[in-house]
């Protein structure tokens, strides 16, 4: 998934930015967040789960302002939640037991 100008747009209102001279770099720390909570949590639709935008949102916010070595710990509990909540749903017979 390619992000969207309406993505940047959406994280430069949250983050006050008026000006358009740092839509590519703040596109690419979208891109890079967006990756790494896939990673950690698995697949998911940024457009469609407000949680998983969170947390990009958040990420790439650290990311700007030069702070991404505290993500990790500051949102352990939303990550851990959310990549437990993302999890696939078990393929197979319902009835197989332990």
């Amino acid at each position: 998934m390619d992000i969207t100008t309406d993505l940047v747009a959406e994280f430069k209102d949250r983050m006050r930015i008026t000006h358009s001279s740092e839509d590519g770099y703040l596109s690419s720390l979208l891109r890079t967040s967006y990756a790494d909570i896939k990673a950690k949590c698995g697949e998911f639709d940024i457009n469609l789960d407000d949680r998983g935008k969170e947390l990009v949102f958040e990420r790439s916010r650290y990311a700007f302002n030069d702070a991404l070595e505290y993500f990790n710990d500051n949102f352990l509990s939303q990550i851990n939640s959310f990549g437990l909540d993302n999890l696939p749903e078990p393929v197979g017979d319902e009835d197989a037991g332990i």
